[in-house]
């Protein structure tokens, strides 16, 4: 059964002659991938009232509007705001600062809005470079909300107020998918029929829409149990175990390095992704990839549960290709100066060590997904 959506691309050419707006909150260490500091503070503080805020984003959207515009306006303090949200993804918190932008834009005409608009966009994708759902769902509204031709409006309120419209429609189907459905939901729900009782799962690290599938799965009374490795070096593999143990769901902790160990009791393999590429490959944690080879050395299915928005117009052909997520990790003991450590926090996963990938855009085979690409971005 296919799903499917309405999202638009824009092409990414840079504009490096746009009127600019003031932006007072950089990242302030862009040596350090903010993507996943944000991340690994979100799932520090996973709890119930968590799931419970996250089970509330469902329903009617009670978070708060702004009332009147800042003064100056800040699409990066926007942006901070909505990311300080633990049920919002950072991409959906974009979205909806770039929607501010429209709202609170004092533009006069078409193309003074939409240079604020690639302005307001280009300092989001500059705050992190590392982050590749941030960059796709920029690009995703960008290309969405200005589809709309000022030709079709007699004058530019009437444009303007078009646009704010598209704009919060998109938020709505990004943030939402469906009416009563959430992109997480609805992924949680096409792999429901993949998850038979008496499996056993293997997950790697801390996914939202990850543990979305597995926490339906046990509401559905399935009998399953899950592997889930430590995800070191902000460890939330152990903070999946702790949420899926509130749930009563068998849970075993493995080291990283006992992926390989444990695979012959494994049924099959779940994971999320920060970006889904061109190729049909995923960019995801670090560990993914090794965990996909001995999968399919040992004849083990991969999925893969991501949202339409982090699929990116990017086309890596080894590890090297990504540009370096940094994340500093503490071993417990002092390094020598002279000892080099590896601090990147993702790898990519080829295509072809993937089975199938749960998207609100349907179930896709890997080669399907540069199909999707080419729809989404035209």
């Amino acid at each position: 059964m296919w799903w499917r959506s309405a999202s638009f691309i824009m092409d990414r050419q840079q504009n490096k002659n746009d009127v600019a707006l003031k932006d007072s909150n950089p990242n302030p260490n862009p040596k350090i991938s903010a993507y996943y500091e944000t991340r690994a503070a979100h799932h520090g503080v996973v709890t119930t009232d968590w799931l419970a805020q996250a089970q509330a984003a469902t329903g009617p959207d009670h978070e708060p509007q702004p009332q009147a515009r800042p003064d100056p306006f800040s699409v990066i303090d926007e942006f901070n705001k909505w990311r300080k949200q633990p049920h919002l993804a950072e991409a959906v918190a974009a979205i909806r600062a770039l929607a501010a932008v429209i709202r609170w834009s004092e533009a006069s005409t078409m193309m003074q809005l939409e240079m604020e608009l690639k302005k307001a966009s280009d300092s989001l994708k500059s705050w992190d470079t590392t982050s590749i759902s941030l960059t796709a769902a920029c690009d995703l509204f960008m290309r969405y909300v200005t589809r709309t031709s000022a030709l079709e409006y007699e004058d530019f309120n009437s444009a303007k107020s078009r646009l704010i419209e598209r704009a919060h429609k998109f938020g709505e189907i990004s943030h939402k998918a469906f009416p009563v459905l959430s992109a997480r939901k609805v992924i949680a729900m096409l792999s429901q029929d993949f998850i038979f009782d008496g499996c056993t799962i293997l997950v790697h690290g801390f996914s939202r829409v990850v543990f979305q599938v597995l926490k339906l799965a046990a509401q559905n009374n399935k009998l399953f149990r899950v592997f889930c490795t430590e995800g070191r070096p902000d460890r939330t593999g152990l903070r999946l175990a702790n949420e899926l143990a509130k749930l009563n769901v068998p849970v075993k902790i493995l080291i990283d390095s006992a992926v390989a160990y444990a695979m012959d009791e494994v049924d099959m393999v779940f994971v999320g992704a920060d970006g889904v590429v061109e190729s049909g490959g995923i960019i995801n944690m670090m560990g993914t990839y090794q965990i996909a080879l001995v999968a399919h050395s040992m004849n083990k299915p991969l999925y893969v549960a991501a949202e339409s928005y982090k699929f990116a117009r990017l086309y890596p052909l080894d590890q090297k290709d990504l540009a370096p997520a940094i994340r500093p990790i503490d071993f417990g003991v002092p390094i020598p100066s002279k000892v080099e450590v590896e601090s990147s926090a993702r790898d990519y996963t080829p295509p072809q060590y993937l089975t199938l990938l749960f998207t609100d855009l349907g179930v896709l085979t890997p080669s399907v997904v540069s199909d999707e690409l080419i729809q989404l971005y035209l």
